[in-house]
């Protein structure tokens, strides 16, 4: 293993599992990378805005939060960076559902460990090969992150986060914008409150709040031509809301 190339590349690991945590963060270390444990899916969310790893290992079956809500919660902002899934739901089923979702790889626990660590030296050497490529060498497939959204009469600035409808401008605030990536990325299919609160807040889906249901009245007033009958953001009975237009 070449330790002089992963000297300061910082691995989140989310992981519950006290003691498999910390074998992991032992033999990272050992190899020149910085580690952070977190032990819950909101932990997990937290650390990764404030520390701002080069890569995670993610667990799925995490108390709160599950990794998979993780995952997804993270690609509503950060299509490239490289995350590992480490868990003992090892089905193909399984496997399909992470990859969907936009995980690197994944590795059935239990694992051999000069596996896991080759592994993690792939991906940080590929991000960092990532990093130095131009626009116009950006790999098929990936994922362009959304700057501009535009429906109806109305348009949605991400990089200065501003709304225009209606003639006005209006100031959105991240939890709004991030809410609003994920409805646009998920246009046409009906989300619950809970998925909403796992993947664009990182919060519990157990969580009993109206919070979701406030956002979706505001959108209505910001987007909509008539709020109480919205055509863009709207209720669906049993399950949640959904965001639709041509």
């Amino acid at each position: 293993m070449n330790t002089l190339a992963t000297i300061s590349k910082k691995i989140l690991v989310v992981e519950d599992e006290r003691h498999i945590a910390e074998g992991i963060s032992l033999n990272l270390e050992l190899q020149g990378y910085t580690v952070e444990i977190a032990e819950t899916g909101t932990a997990g969310l937290i650390a990764w805005k404030q520390w701002q790893p080069d890569l995670i290992v993610l667990d799925i079956m995490l108390p709160g939060v599950d990794g998979i809500s993780v995952l997804k919660s993270i690609r509503l902002e950060d299509d490239r960076l490289p995350i590992l899934i480490l868990s003992a739901k090892s089905t193909a089923e399984d496997r399909i559902q992470g990859l969907s979702y936009g995980v690197d790889d994944y590795l059935s626990k239990p694992f051999n460990l000069d596996e896991f660590l080759l592994r993690i030296e792939r991906l940080i050497k590929r991000d960092s090969w990532l990093d130095k490529t131009s626009d116009t060498d950006t790999p098929i497939n990936t994922v362009i992150p959304m700057e501009h959204y535009s429906f109806g009469n109305n348009q949605i600035d991400f990089v200065r986060s501003i709304a225009l409808c209606k003639g006005e401008e209006i100031a959105l605030t991240e939890q709004e914008l991030r809410l609003l990536r994920l409805l646009i990325a998920n246009k046409g299919k009906a989300l619950s409150r809970g998925e909403i609160l796992e993947i664009a807040w990182g919060f519990s889906k157990d969580l009993s709040t109206r919070t979701v249901d406030n956002f979706m009245v505001r959108f209505r007033k910001y987007f909509e031509d008539d709020p109480k009958r919205p055509i863009y953001f709207k209720s669906r009975r049993s399950v949640g809301y959904v965001f639709d237009h041509e």
